[in-house]
Order: structure tokens, then sequence, then C-alpha cells
């Protein structure tokens, strides 16, 4: 019983730190985005995908840990 309620609170941190560094990452999206771009509109583009592909990759991955 102690082991669930452990799994469950080791579980809501790292969701919280997951979304925190997402949250951060696509606040700063913007910065970022135009600063590669001024250097090369590709790369910003890049840049910016990644970004936004990382949120849904660290889930995916975590969730493939947990099986």
């Amino acid at each position: 019983m102690t082991d669930d309620k452990h799994e469950t609170r080791n579980t809501m941190i790292a969701a919280a730190v997951i979304l925190l560094t997402a949250g951060l990452a696509l606040y700063f999206m913007p910065q970022i985005v135009l600063g590669i771009g001024a250097y090369s509109p590709v790369l910003g583009f890049i840049a910016g995908a990644v970004i936004i592909l990382f949120f849904f990759a660290i889930f995916w991955l975590r969730s493939k840990y947990k099986r």
C-alpha cells in the first residue's frame, strides 16, 4: 500500500518537473526562434519544431518507461 502512495508521489513530482520545464521552453520559444531565425529561417523553424515535439516526446518516453 505504501509503495503505491510513494509511486503516485514520484509520478506527480516527475509530471510537475516536466510541465515546468516544458512551460519555460514554450514561454521562451518565440525569443529562441526569432534569434535563431535571424541567422537562418530554416534553423528557426527546426528549433521551433524541436521545442514543440519535445513536449510530446518526453511524455511518450515516460509512458514507455513506465510499462
